[in-house]
């Protein structure tokens, strides 16, 4: 039989970088930095391997003998250890009932909800920003109220809409934690808004430039950069800007711009008629196409901020987003536009869910009329 214990742990602290047998195919391999890693040498079906044991600095010579002595008798039994230790983590990863474990098996049963599976990450952001660096290691079953009021008490009244939807999401994860069976509190978050009180918040809409004022606004982008191609675009079809940025050659089709339901906000189909000042800005917009993106800057499509900036440097109040507050203003103050018509043209949906059911059209006729009569309003030619 080998000798084993071959090393003291005065020994190990003075030894030179190398590796060193402790016996049993217990190894040491000590590096110049004074640091090391146990391994364990062994022989599994007719083949020599090696096997981790952890790093010196966390690992003592008692504790490495002990896990080798662990492993050497999964070996006997004629099992390899190492795919035996993968198992067992598996096992326990499965066991992993903490928060951050049960929100990661909770958003991937709702990525099919979530526009674009979710990619965007903006279901998980709010957590992963407030909650889950206090609480992603609490197994959930043990969160209660009092946990959740200390953790989001931070941005209760500074970031309302940013703690709304965390809380929200919080109570989702939660409720699914109990549909798995845990022992959670499914009150712990509407006990958590009682201990919160409420919150300090006046809505404040997007300030947007007045639909008379437009045409002046819109001249005034003249010089033809990205950015002013970009939001004189989003002028003319009152799009979002997250709609714009990506815009590609393929969603043309003809005089509509066909914008894929990942793309859109309400996760559905939306065209757009485009007026025939729409079309010549894409075709001057030609000279910064890249991939087939209309608005691109350098490496990739213009930043969220392209547009914004343009009016923040101009000291303006208003940002891009108003834009469809004025055109959905001038629908009802400057024309006879049916309701149901002016919302279809912003995406908005329209009635109940039976209503939707039967109404099988998204008044594309209409809205080219529409469309053009406030492209010739912005432009000054009505």
């Amino acid at each position: 039989m080998r000798a084993r214990n071959k090393l003291t742990a005065l020994q190990i602290r003075h030894l030179e970088s190398g590796k060193y047998n402790d016996g049993g195919g217990l190894w040491l391999q000590k590096r110049p930095d004074g640091g090391g890693q146990w391994f364990l040498r062994i022989t599994v079906h007719g083949r020599r391997r090696e096997m981790g044991l952890g790093g010196l600095q966390d690992v003592s010579l008692a504790e490495a003998r002990e896990e080798a002595d662990r492993w050497r008798s999964v070996v006997r039994a004629n099992k390899d250890p190492i795919k035996e230790r993968a198992r067992i983590r598996r096992e326990a990863e499965r066991e992993d009932h903490t928060l951050a474990s049960i929100t990661d098996q909770a958003f991937r049963a709702r990525k099919a909800d979530l526009k674009g599976d979710g990619k965007a990450g903006r279901w998980l952001s709010p957590l992963n920003m407030h909650v889950l660096p206090k609480l992603g290691r609490v197994p959930i079953e043990m969160i209660d109220q009092q946990d959740i009021r200390n953790t989001l008490i931070p941005i209760w009244h500074d970031k309302v809409h940013t703690a709304r939807k965390a809380m929200n999401r919080l109570d989702i994860v939660i409720r699914y934690a109990a549909a798995m069976g845990l022992d959670v509190d499914i009150q712990a978050v509407e006990k958590a808004k009682a201990l919160l009180g409420r919150q300090r918040h006046v809505t404040r809409n997007i300030p947007a430039v007045h639909w008379r004022n437009v045409p002046t606004f819109y001249t005034s982008l003249s010089e033809p950069s990205v950015g002013n191609l970009a939001l004189r675009l989003l002028i003319l079809t009152a799009a979002r800007t997250s709609e714009i940025r990506f815009c590609h050659e393929s969603e043309i089709q003809d005089d509509v711009w066909v914008i894929p339901a990942d793309r859109m906000k309400a996760g559905k189909e939306h065209r757009i008629p485009l007026p025939c000042q729409a079309l010549e800005l894409l075709d001057a917009a030609g000279t910064w196409q890249r991939n087939g993106f209309f608005f691109w800057n350098r490496r990739s499509v213009i930043s969220d901020a392209a547009m914004s900036s343009i009016m923040k440097r101009r000291e303006m109040e208003e940002r891009p987003h108003g834009f469809r507050s004025s055109f959905r203003t001038w629908c009802a103050e400057a024309t006879d536009t049916p309701r149901e018509v002016a919302e279809i043209a912003l995406a908005h949906s329209v009635g109940g869910k039976v209503e939707q059911a039967y109404r099988r059209t998204d008044y594309l006729d209409q809205r080219r009329d529409l469309m053009q009569s406030w492209a010739d309003h912005v432009t000054g030619g009505a």
